[in-house]
């Protein structure tokens, strides 16, 4: 599969991935939690190869959420190495690849060392634009939303508050410099968002698969692009309107 959309509709920009299942994975094989989730971050490196290769310009993952800090602190702390072992071992390969990475999400929690990391290969990858990777790390949507709606109020007066609309209310998202996602998958048969880019995937087709994340390859990827090529995407208008058109729509 050379492309990753037919050649009538506008092509996938945007996929986003709620990597779920490390721990099950883990389980099946009777290996602890953190070799699964090990075994996850190592598949992401995977996947990114396979999205460039697919010709797919940004990657947007799930992490970290907010929630995540509830888990065992064994666990936590397991996955922060992880984390910093991923930007060591890779922030070579990522500069090679021209790939920029990015963070959404309050990554300023996570370990000081984590966070230096972070934003060293983020500075160090500024300037490329082709291919994009974003970590949500210690994210919600409904913290976003919050914290977006704060801004918006410090920098807006009453006045421009009444002209407010979602162009307006998007730029102060964290996903400000990002396209809306056009595809979000989610892996291990889970079929819920789990306050991932709720704003951001009003209009996203959704993929859900039984495969789980550290399973999850190139050719499950293609078969979630083949799915999202078969969907119509109206973003609220009726078929005759689409039929009208000689591209998607851009909604504002």
């Amino acid at each position: 599969m050379g492309k990753n959309q037919n050649s009538s509709k506008k092509p996938l920009a945007h996929v986003a991935i709620i990597m779920d299942g490390n721990g099950r994975w883990a389980k099946q094989k009777g290996l602890p939690r953190i070799q699964g989730h090990r075994a996850g971050v190592e598949n992401l490196r995977k996947i990114l190869d396979a999205v460039k290769e697919l010709k797919i310009p940004y990657l947007t993952v799930y992490s970290f959420s907010t929630e995540n800090w509830l888990r065992p602190k064994e666990e936590v702390k397991g996955l922060m190495k992880l984390l910093d072992l991923f930007l060591k071992k890779y922030t070579k390969d990522l500069i090679k690849s021209k790939v920029r990475l990015r963070v959404i999400g309050d990554y300023n929690k996570l370990p000081n060392l984590t966070v230096k990391h972070l934003e060293a290969v983020m500075d160090a990858t500024k300037d490329f634009s082709e291919n994009n990777l974003t970590l949500a790390l210690n994210y919600s949507a409904r913290h976003e939303v919050i914290g977006a709606i704060k801004r918006c109020y410090d920098e807006m007066d009453k006045e421009s508050v009444e002209s407010l609309d979602w162009n307006r209310l998007s730029s102060f998202l964290d996903t400000k410099d990002l396209p809306d996602p056009d595809l979000i998958i989610r892996t291990s048969g889970e079929c819920r968002l789990s306050n991932f880019l709720l704003l951001q995937g009003a209009y996203a087709e959704i993929y859900f698969t039984p495969v789980l994340w550290p399973d999850f390859k190139k050719e499950h990827l293609e078969k979630a692009i083949e799915f999202y090529n078969a969907r119509e995407r109206r973003f609220g208008m009726t078929s005759e309107q689409i039929n009208k058109e000689t591209h998607n729509p851009v909604i504002s």
